[in-house]
């Protein structure tokens, strides 16, 4: 792993403007346990749309970088593994463009300083992540249904974002091109 800063406290509200994390509460029993991710009336939910939901499955080292949207809202969550999850603001307009955020998320029993939460990504914030332990899982929820058109790409190693993966990253051709959405950015209003 490189040596970014990676966060051991849960990140503030305002650390990257509209970037909000759920932090999970797990139940557990001698069944195992049950642990809530969303509802619908959640503060960082509310008034959004549910659009589709999927899953990737990941092994060690893959990295999957640099993702953005122009209007499609993601909430990703990591019930099996962890994975180093990096954030950068690329909004010219927001208080906080350049900032970018590291943070483990996952099973916080497999290792020091990962979080079980939940992460909405708005459009405009570049994401991508790392796989950190054998496997990982990483469920997401979108407010748009799929469209190539909509959805940009940096490769994973752009010097756009001050962030190295290290020389163990696994990639796919689709990590390592770039493409700028033709649909219209959603820019944020002022506060």
């Amino acid at each position: 792993m490189t040596n970014d800063h990676v966060c051991t406290k849960l990140p503030g509200k305002d650390e990257i403007r509209d970037v909000e994390f759920k932090l999970l509460r797990t139940f557990p029993d001698q069944r195992g346990f049950f642990r809530e991710i969303i509802r619908f009336n959640d503060p960082f939910f509310e008034g959004e749309r549910f659009a589709q939901w999927s899953h990737s499955k990941m092994q060690r080292n893959v990295v999957k970088a640099w993702h953005y949207h122009h209007v499609q809202i993601d909430w990703w969550y990591v019930p099996i593994g962890h994975v180093l999850t990096v954030l950068f603001d690329n909004r010219a307009e927001s208080p906080t463009y350049r900032k970018k955020l590291a943070l483990k998320m996952g099973d916080a029993g497999q290792a020091e300083a990962v979080f079980e939460v939940c992460v909405k990504i708005p459009p405009g914030v570049l994401h991508g992540c790392k796989v950190l332990s054998d496997e990982a899982h990483l469920l997401y929820i979108t407010s748009e249904t799929y469209n190539p058109n909509e959805e940009g790409r940096f490769p994973y190693n752009d010097a756009t974002v001050p962030h190295n993966w290290g020389d163990d990253a696994i990639t796919a051709e689709n990590d390592r091109r770039r493409f700028v959405p033709v649909a219209k950015r959603i820019t944020l209003t002022p506060n």
